[in-house]
């Protein structure tokens, strides 16, 4: 493997998740192949961190930037770039705001729509959406889920925070991006079902979320449950393979790796 390893940039991914007849349901977006990281593959709604995610004056209601900065082992700086970037790409990418009025009651998604793609192409950074608006960031709507960095044999590489979130009453997550091909919601362990059978191709971060969601019933018992956030960095082998990746649950991962996915990610 060559010692040329590739810089990481922060990055926020949002688990949306809800209560259904068969179990949680999950949110997730299978992206479109042309695009240069995760082409082609099913992941959940975020992206990397906008400098001025770290704009501070942007409106905040919840735990604190120094909170968010323990659960991640972060910087209160970095803490709060990648809070901001998890709300604004739940918005960017599937029209979902983790977000209120000031005054604490629910803002009209439906009126501040046609500013979602100012966001999308940076017109808007987050802050200036928030106080042209009178909104500020929830922040006790998310819960940290896990910390994964892209292994370095990767030539885009990532340090992104993974945060829970339960879909808010009365919104509804859509596919509206360029992003992404399709989009749906699905039962956390037919999802699992989907990757064994070659349905879909989960990277190991998604996969190993999905295997963790479809331990609980519920959405109330998920959010509570208590969590050691540790980074998980899958080791590389000599020879760079993907499927000498080696983080854990990774010979389980590898065993449920069907054919077709192989084949068709040349694996």
């Amino acid at each position: 493997m060559s010692e040329n390893v590739v810089p990481l940039k922060d990055a926020s991914t949002v688990v949306l998740v809800r209560d259904g007849s068969q179990g949680i349901e999950v949110f997730l977006q299978r992206r479109v192949k042309q695009m240069a990281f995760a082409g082609g593959m099913t992941v959940f709604p975020g992206g990397g961190v906008d400098p001025r995610d770290g704009d501070a004056d942007v409106s905040w209601t919840g735990p604190g930037k120094d909170w968010w900065a323990t659960q991640f082992n972060a910087t209160e700086e970095t803490a709060q770039k990648l809070v901001c970037a998890a709300v604004r790409e739940t918005y960017e990418e599937c029209g979902v705001l983790l977000v209120s009025n000031t005054d604490g009651s629910e803002p009209d998604v439906g009126a501040l729509a046609p500013q979602r793609a100012l966001l999308e192409d940076r017109t808007l950074s987050l802050a200036e959406f928030l106080a042209n608006n009178d909104l500020t960031l929830r922040t006790d709507l998310l819960v940290p889920l896990a910390h994964w960095i892209t292994p370095k044999n990767e030539k885009r590489r990532y340090d992104t925070r993974f945060f829970l979130a339960a879909l808010p009453a009365g919104q509804s997550a859509d596919d509206r991006t360029t992003e992404v091909e399709e989009a749906y919601w699905r039962n956390a362990a037919d999802a699992l079902d989907d990757w064994a059978a070659g349905r879909c191709f989960l990277l190991p971060p998604t996969w190993s979320q999905l295997r963790d969601i479809s331990r609980f019933e519920t959405v109330a018992d998920l959010l509570a449950a208590q969590r050691v956030i540790e980074p998980i960095e899958p080791a590389v082998p000599s020879d760079g393979s993907f499927s000498g990746l080696g983080f854990a649950g990774s010979a389980d991962y590898f065993a449920t790796l069907s054919e077709e996915n192989k084949q068709r990610f040349a694996f």
